[in-house]
């Protein structure tokens, strides 16, 4: 069989060129809450006779990657369109991500998530995942379930563990959360924990260049320079975020835990030297410890965690690289 794999023709009958989204009831053994009854949601983007590749984001992504002729809205990934154009993209949106799930969700759940939309679609087996912040662990947890089921794996600013410094960075933000709906504000309370996340995923290095000015003073109130910033960013995220959704995916990332020498098939890792959340370190021992070729890749960007998403340039070159290895690996 290809790398371009098995399809269920009733589910997809010709090649296309671009999107098609579908929903399903499912019920899924989650590890920490049982069995439970979901709603899975997917998209498919491209050619379906190229190698089929899943593509997964932060916490806050989901199912629409990049933009299209069918859904023409940018993606979270819109700046990688160009190279995700020559595979054909299958993304999900997480479990819980719709507030409806108020249970303990591990990255170990979304792999089986990913591995039930894959049947639905008839799927066997990827040619890679790509996985970036969340997604990476996902990845990772996929590879380590269901090594048969991908060929490569692709993990971008993610690890087999959280670092303890995150975790305590994220367990703050859950209690702002926590607070702010004890006191009815909890649009308020999200708020503030989407800015004070963001703090975590860049760096000094990028505030110390874009918001080197002194404090304001309006109504007898100081104001430094970043603060606008941060709380219009924290406003637009409580206002297309359930609080239930972003506590379950905060909780979901200190849940992860992956056993790197569970991780049997050929890995890329790509790391930035400046991301708190992820230290390099840790990746580095995850390289270590996958009991697969492993290709590690260390970049340096002010936009810390966030580089991901920030430079695209040298992501696209790193996963041009990946797709190449991907080939090779699948030949």
């Amino acid at each position: 069989m290809s790398a371009a794999l098995a399809l269920n023709p009733q589910v997809l009958a010709t090649p296309v060129a671009d999107a098609r989204r579908g929903e399903f009831p499912c019920s899924l053994s989650l590890r920490h809450a049982g069995v439970r009854d979901v709603v899975l949601r997917y998209e498919l983007r491209g050619d379906t006779t190229l190698p089929i590749v899943a593509v997964l984001g932060g916490i806050s992504a989901g199912r629409h990657v990049a933009s299209g002729s069918t859904f023409g809205e940018p993606g979270w990934w819109e700046r990688q369109r160009a190279v995700l154009d020559t595979q054909c993209v299958v993304s999900i949106d997480w479990l819980g991500a719709d507030g409806t799930l108020d249970a303990p969700i591990d990255s170990f759940d979304q792999a089986a998530a990913l591995a039930a939309v894959l049947d639905h679609l008839n799927i066997e087996r990827l040619s890679a995942i790509v996985g970036s912040s969340y997604g990476a662990m996902v990845g990772l947890a996929f590879a380590a379930a269901y090594p048969q089921r991908v060929g490569h794996l692709v993990a971008i600013a993610g690890a087999h563990r959280p670092h303890p410094f995150a975790s305590a960075w994220r367990a703050l933000q859950r209690q702002i959360v926590q607070l702010g709906q004890l006191q009815c504000a909890e649009t308020q309370g999200l708020s503030l924990a989407r800015q004070l996340a963001l703090l975590s995923y860049r760096t000094p290095e990028e505030f110390g260049a874009r918001f080197d000015a002194d404090a304001t003073l309006a109504g007898g109130t100081a104001h430094c320079a970043a603060e606008q910033w941060l709380a219009d960013h924290g406003a637009s995220y409580a206002q297309r975020t359930p609080a239930t959704a972003f506590l379950r995916l905060s909780e979901s990332i200190d849940l992860h835990r992956v056993d790197p020498r569970q991780v049997r098939v050929p890995t890329t890792l790509i790391a930035f030297a400046e991301d708190r959340l992820v230290p390099v370190d840790d990746v580095r021992a995850l390289a270590a410890g996958i009991d697969a070729a492993v290709r590690l890749r260390v970049l340096h960007s002010t936009y810390g965690h966030d580089a991901f998403l920030k430079e695209p340039v040298a992501i696209a070159a790193c996963l041009r690289d990946a797709f190449e290895a991907c080939a090779e690996d699948c030949a």
